[in-house]
């Protein structure tokens, strides 16, 4: 991220906050975008996946308006917005990435760097790259792989609270008048994440060294900060594996002896019972990358610590 200038602080408070409040202002911290709010409007916040929605929403509240307009049935780092929705991003007043090669469309347009906040910047170093990774397809957004940079840097639940933070010092910088507020929502989110992670600690000593395996390759942060001897398929929950599919995963059980398989999402009832046939149990850790259908981020995470804590008490 870029080293930008800051708008003038009195024109900050005209566009975010009514004449009539006094409150004085914080400071914005060095390094914190240029805002561009709307005469009299809220500012707009862009964000590349549901995660960073959430976190924006939930340390902004009413102080901003925040959009993530992938659709709901296709994976948010595979979309490819159109023409109109690129150009509401461009002319966005913050526009929160996600980094780790995540959003592939960026590669094909221009984002105005003033306005651009990859939130993973922090930890770049430890990024996870994947060397080796079988191209197919799924979904509305077609075939794709995923090789390159492990982009689901959320699921190490300190990662994400990194994430949050660059955020919150985002936010602060667009509307300073709720920087205090927005400080003290971050403090909130981080007990709570801190409080989920910790809890993944303790379960992933009681899993110890015990072979898992993953319907897709979207858990290499979440197995490297809890330890997990994780090995991935190319599975779909909605898609049923075929016979090829299972003669695949057969060969991996041979040197993986798992009993746990890993879901994205809730597995149809015949992919469930074919494993159930080799002794292995469906578990589904949701990374929520795109909006649930029930709860939010951090219900989801919940769930996920509940569902692991339950399979291995």
């Amino acid at each position: 991220m870029k080293n930008l200038l800051i708008l003038p602080l009195l024109l900050l408070i005209a566009g975010c906050k009514p004449a009539s409040e006094s409150t004085p202002a914080a400071a914005p911290q060095p390094g914190a975008p240029a805002a561009a709010v709307p005469q009299g409007g809220k500012p707009q916040v862009y964000a590349a996946n549901y995660p960073l929605k959430y976190f924006a929403e939930r340390l902004g509240g009413a102080a901003v308006d925040v959009h993530f307009p992938a659709p709901a049935d296709e994976d948010p780092a595979f979309w490819n917005p159109d023409d109109e929705t690129i150009a509401k991003y461009q002319a966005a007043s913050l526009i929160l990435m996600n980094g780790a090669s995540y959003s592939k469309w960026v590669d094909n347009t221009t984002l105005p760097d003033d306005k651009v906040i990859n939130t993973s910047s922090a930890f770049s170093k430890d990024f996870i790259e994947v060397k080796e990774a079988t191209t197919h397809s799924h979904g509305p957004e077609g075939e794709h792989s995923h090789s390159g940079t492990a982009f689901t840097t959320w699921m190490d639940l300190q990662q994400a609270i990194l994430q949050a933070q660059e955020v919150s010092t985002a936010l602060q910088a667009v509307v300073p008048a709720e920087a205090k507020t927005i400080q003290q929502r971050f403090e909130e989110l981080k007990k709570e994440l801190e409080s989920l992670d910790n809890r993944l600690l303790g379960v992933s000593k009681r899993i110890g060294n015990t072979p898992l395996v993953a319907s897709h390759p979207v858990y290499q942060y979440f197995a490297r900060r809890y330890n997990l001897n994780l090995q991935s398929m190319h599975w779909e929950p909605e898609t049923v594996p075929n016979n090829k599919d299972m003669e695949n995963f057969v060969r991996l059980l041979s040197g993986h002896r798992a009993k746990w398989m890993l879901w994205e999402g809730t597995p149809a009832a015949r992919s469930v019972d074919r494993l159930a046939n080799l002794g292995i149990q469906s578990l589904v850790i949701d990374p929520c990358g795109n909006t649930p259908e029930n709860g939010d981020f951090m219900t989801v995470m919940t769930a996920n610590v509940e569902a692991l804590e339950k399979a291995f008490p």
